[in-house]
């Protein structure tokens, strides 16, 4: 279930719908409980979670409060600027970028999550063995807040890691050196 209203600028794509009770006196009380993720497929994305005692109650109450909780991520053509792996609950994703072209691999909530994320090249893995939908969406969405921006990945990668043959060589020429001073 998909939908966008011309005068809204989120879409929105209801994750689950799950009849909860609740015991009283009387007997028991069924009401529903909404998952729906909320996105505009431009790098904004965002989950709710609501119950009411109908379902197109749930899922109004929980898109509503899907718009409020809508975050930016940094994109960058097309795909995530760098791998990230993130846990909640029992649950853990991990997330890698993609050439362009090569589509969105990835299952379940983290797929629905990147895609109304507006991510359209990546590779995912739940790493967990948990099917709680909703804890995987939310582990999506923090390995989604945790990312850095492409032009702060890519300075982390130069700074850590030497690419060329010359740099390789001039650092285990520093690693030498300091082992002989410090055995000195």
């Amino acid at each position: 279930m998909s939908g966008k209203s011309p005068r809204e600028e989120f879409d929105h794509s209801v994750l689950e719908i799950a009849r909860v009770t609740r015991v009283v006196k009387g007997g028991r009380r069924f009401r529903f409980r909404a998952i729906v993720v909320t996105g505009d497929r431009a790098g904004r994305v965002g989950i709710g979670v609501a119950k009411s005692s109908d379902v197109s109650g749930a899922i109004n109450k929980a898109f509503l409060r899907g718009k409020r909780s809508v975050f930016g991520i940094p994109i960058h053509e097309g795909t995530i600027p760098h791998e990230v792996r993130e846990s909640f609950g029992a649950s853990s994703v991990m997330l890698r970028p993609a050439r362009k072209g090569r589509g969105l691999i990835a299952g379940g909530a983290v797929r629905t999550v990147c895609d109304l994320a507006g991510i359209h090249d990546l590779t995912a893995k739940v790493l967990s063995r948990s099917g709680n939908k909703l804890n995987v969406a939310r582990a999506t969405l923090r390995a989604l807040q945790s990312l850095k921006p492409f032009h702060a990945a890519k300075k982390h990668n130069e700074t850590n890691k030497p690419t060329d043959i010359q740099g390789i060589e001039e650092e285990n020429k520093r690693q030498e050196e300091n082992k002989e001073e410090t055995h000195s």
